[in-house]
């Protein structure tokens, strides 16, 4: 039998690293079969991240196995037995579980690719069942396919950290109370789900393109989620609707950059100083006749999005970028989904146009709205424009305020150089 596909890409590593990978790259996956074999959101999580625990201290002493991720799913699975049986207050109980098929022995064709989309594509289409409050189905979905700390899933949202854990304990509790059956549901009812599928694919996205935590690319998240747009383009061929073609366009534009955004050294660049020779044109050449077709069906938050995301890479220099057409889009977007990140977007392309004296008063409405008062780009945008006004002052104010709210590594050294550069400037005026 050969070795599994991702121990021979990792097999040089040591086992804690091979654990933390694959964690990483497949616990949605691995949470998705599990749930599907306990038909329990809570037990699936604890019994996947019991697996994970004892596969450090095994790993280390016994070796890594020759298939990991079957290894990961039998050892979750015999802990989810361990707790039905501990729990088990009558045979009613157990005779649920000698018919679950949870006593089954793991094998490595359960992992097989042709069986994790189903079981993915199950979960996301579970989490985000109508009963479900729009923002639990999305939160949840998070937590569960993506792997998200509540923590990364409070940022995404903007609300505390409490707020959104109660929210997922509710939705967990609401689904199994409920008894929402665990399968992608029919034509008929798959568009009153599918708003909250795309928002949930495109926060795995952003939150892989910019983490909350330690690097600022996690290539993972960014992979899976378009792996995940391309399973729901398929699932909804032959004529796949407009914004699922615009967001996986957005996607592989966006993530077509990736190479190009941080220095060897892990510092973030920004758009204007990238090297664009490093963005992955193949990919972009995907993307751009998605993009177009997507737009040209009609106008919507993500087709809107992947225009415009198309027109920067469209650009071969900074210079080139056709600022006035992205701004007549983000004018479009603002018509059909206002939002204050999509104001504050669209500020950026004003200061693009007519410069920044125009979009400084456009964030300082922002500012005083209070809508983004935890959004630390709010503050580093306003920054930006009062360095180019040549106030270095308010602009070091703005550069701290950002600090304060930001909480990834690379974006911290960034503000803190640009803090550096104007309170230098500041000095020497002085």
């Amino acid at each position: 039998m050969l070795p599994d596909i991702f121990y021979d890409r990792y097999m040089d590593r040591g086992s804690d690293s091979i654990v933390e990978a694959l964690y990483h790259s497949d616990w949605g996956r691995i949470v998705a079969t599990l749930i599907r074999l306990v038909g329990d959101f809570e037990l699936a999580e604890e019994a996947a991240q019991e697996a994970f625990a004892a596969a450090v201290d095994q790993w280390r002493a016994a070796g890594v196995p020759e298939f990991p991720r079957a290894w990961i799913i039998q050892t979750a699975r015999h802990k989810a037995i361990d707790r039905i049986r501990s729990r088990a207050r009558h045979q009613q109980t157990m005779d649920s579980y000698a018919v679950s098929g949870l006593g089954e022995t793991a094998e490595e064709p359960l992992y097989e690719d042709a069986e994790i989309p189903d079981d993915q594509l199950r979960l996301i289409f579970t989490c985000c069942h109508p009963a479900l409050a729009p923002e639990s189905q999305v939160a949840l979905t998070l937590r569960t396919l993506g792997g998200l700390e509540t923590e990364e899933i409070a940022r995404a949202f903007l609300v505390p950290v409490p707020t959104m854990a109660q929210r997922l304990v509710r939705a967990k509790r609401k689904i199994r109370d409920a008894r929402i059956p665990y399968a992608v549901p029919g034509a008929s009812q798959m568009p009153e789900r599918l708003d909250a599928v795309l928002t949930v694919i495109y926060l795995i996205f952003n939150e892989g393109y910019a983490t909350t935590r330690g690097r600022l690319v996690r290539a993972d998240l960014c992979s899976e989620a378009i792996r995940l747009g391309r399973l729901l383009r398929e699932l909804l061929s032959p004529r796949p609707p407009a914004e699922v073609t615009g967001l996986l366009a957005l996607m592989l534009l966006h993530d077509s950059r990736r190479d190009a955004r941080l220095s060897s050294c892990g510092d973030l660049i920004v758009l204007d100083e990238q090297d664009r020779q490093l963005w992955d044109r193949r990919q972009i050449a995907e993307a751009l006749p998605l993009a177009e077709s997507a737009l040209q069906a009609g106008a919507s938050p993500y087709t809107l999005q992947a225009a415009i995301a198309a027109v920067h890479c469209r650009a071969p220099r900074p210079e080139d970028t056709d600022w006035l057409e992205i701004l007549r889009l983000y004018d479009l977007l603002e018509s059909i989904q206002p939002s204050p990140v999509v104001s504050l977007n669209r500020a950026v392309a004003v200061a693009m146009v007519h410069g920044p004296q125009p979009a400084l008063g456009l964030l300082d409405s922002l500012v005083r709205a209070g809508d983004l008062s935890g959004y630390h780009l709010l503050y580093s945008t306003r920054a930006e424009l009062l360095r180019r006004l040549g106030s270095t002052d308010e602009a070091a104010a703005s550069y701290l305020k950002a600090l304060e709210l930001a909480t990834n590594p690379s974006e911290r050294r960034f503000l803190e150089g640009r803090l550096r550069e104007v309170t230098r400037s500041s000095s020497v005026a002085g």
